[in-house]
């Protein structure tokens, strides 16, 4: 089943700073291409870390406060994330208030893999890297909503084609399919309980789907045993092993 390419979305005039790169100079970047990050790169273009609005705020948050009149103890320093904190308030340049190591995906990689390494690790934007980890572009959950505006007659046409032709042998008019606003709805009667299982299965994981409404019927309930010399072959073989 085809699903979107990371590069396919992804920007390639990339803004990007280097690790000597002002404070300022960051914060002009940010301003003036009114965007709330960028990858930071060494001499050789490879991505080293990544800033963004936060970092530049952090230092403007451990500012002192000229109207206090003794230090403050923070308990707060003691810790790692306190350090790294403190260490990026002090910091004149990109390579000192960046954070490091960078999440990074690759244009190769799907849309779904990028969305799920942005929901792990909470960021908002991914560099895009070679195999040599050099910086060929970049992401944002704004160019991974794109997925999102895909026609619903090519929703329906790709899970017609995809998911019941193609994987379970069916002919298409064994479901009936409607897709609206993205949501994708399965009805009729299937012969086996695994099947609807992977219909509804390999429905979601189409690219642009909201979500799937399954209402399919089966024959034979197939979930617990299955037949002596009955089983699925192909690639609905492997998905039902999934399951």
């Amino acid at each position: 089943m085809r699903h979107d390419k990371v590069g396919s979305v992804m920007t390639t005039d990339v803004v990007r700073a280097e690790y000597g790169t002002p404070f300022k100079e960051v914060a002009r970047l940010l301003a003036d291409h009114r965007i709330s990050g960028l990858p930071v790169v060494d001499d050789d273009e490879k991505v080293i870390g990544v800033i963004s609005e936060t970092d530049l705020l952090a230092r403007q948050a451990e500012a002192p406060d000229p109207y206090e009149s003794r230090p403050r103890f923070r308990f707060a320093a003691l810790t790692r994330r306190g350090r790294r904190q403190a260490a990026k308030a002090g910091a004149r340049t990109a390579g000192r208030l960046m954070t490091e190591p960078p999440v990074t995906t690759r244009a190769e990689d799907t849309i779904v893999e990028a969305a799920r390494t942005m929901a792990e690790h909470r960021v908002e934007r991914l560099p895009v890297v070679d195999e040599e980890d050099r910086l060929v572009g970049i992401v944002t959950r704004r160019d991974l909503l794109q997925v999102f505006l895909r026609p619903d007659p090519d929703i329906r046409d790709e899970v017609i084609e995809e998911v019941l032709s193609r994987t379970l042998w069916l002919a298409p008019q064994t479901v009936d399919v409607s897709v609206t606003e993205g949501v994708v709805t399965l009805s009729g009667r299937m012969e086996r309980r695994s099947e609807t299982e992977i219909a509804v299965s390999m429905a979601k994981q189409v690219d642009g789907v909201v979500a799937v409404v399954d209402r399919l019927t089966y024959r034979l309930d197939d979930s617990r045993v299955q037949p002596a010399g009955q089983a699925l072959h192909g690639v609905a073989d492997d998905w039902l092993r999934r399951l």
